[in-house]
Formats: structure tokens, sequence, C-alpha cells
């Protein structure tokens, strides 16, 4: 079982895959960072206490801003999300090609050198 995974190691475009590591390496730093650490300069909003008198309008308005901005910085951070896996798609479609022509080389190279082969014997016959 050893041997297609050794095939398919030698068939993957290593020069490609260190060219393009930077880019996914910095792009999964960013989306971890920015996953991790909480938003910047909001809390996260207090429950509201509803126990003895029903909150003013002021008091809803604040609630109404503060969950708009939160709402707005998760639609930023997943647009970012979604820019850095169409980053990785194109990569890893990039990476499919790649693998696609080598492979295609390959199936060339072994019909040329069955061709080739059969040559020599038919040379060494006469």
């Amino acid at each position: 079982m050893a041997i297609p995974w050794l095939v398919a190691l030698k068939v993957i475009p290593w020069g490609d895959v260190i060219e393009h590591a930077p880019t996914v390496l910095n792009a999964a730093r960013k989306l971890m960072d920015r996953s991790k650490a909480p938003p910047a300069g909001t809390a996260a909003p207090a429950p509201l206490d509803l126990g003895e008198a029903p909150p003013t309008l002021g008091e809803l308005k604040n609630r109404l801003v503060e969950a708009r901005q939160l709402i707005d910085q998760q639609a930023a951070v997943q647009a970012q999300m979604a820019q850095t896996l169409s980053e990785l798609a194109e990569q890893n479609a990039r990476l499919v090609v790649a693998v696609d022509l080598l492979r295609k080389r390959t199936r060339l190279l072994l019909w040329v050198a069955a061709v080739l082969a059969v040559g020599l014997v038919v040379l060494f016959v006469r």
C-alpha cells in the first residue's frame, strides 16, 4: 500500500506548493487571529435586564446600534473568510491542473519508452 503514496508524492509539483505556502500560511494566520481575538473596541453586550422597569427608548436604541455593529463586524469576518477560501480553492485548482498535466506527461513518457524499447528489441533481433 505504500507504493501508491510514493507515486502520489512524486507526482505533486512541490515547487508550486512551496511557492504558494507563504500565502496560504499568512491567510490561515490572519483567519485564526481574527477568529480568536474579540473585536476591538466593543465588548459583548450585556443581557437586557427586564427586572423591574422596562428599558427606555434610548437604551433600546443603544442596544440596536451595538447589535448592528456586531453584525457588521461578523459580515466583515465572513467576507474575509470567503476570500481566503476562494484563494485556497484557486490554489487547489492550480495544483490539480498541474498534477493532471504531470500525469499526462508521465503516461506519454511511458508510451515513448515502450515504443523505444520495442524498437531496440527489433534492432537487436535483426
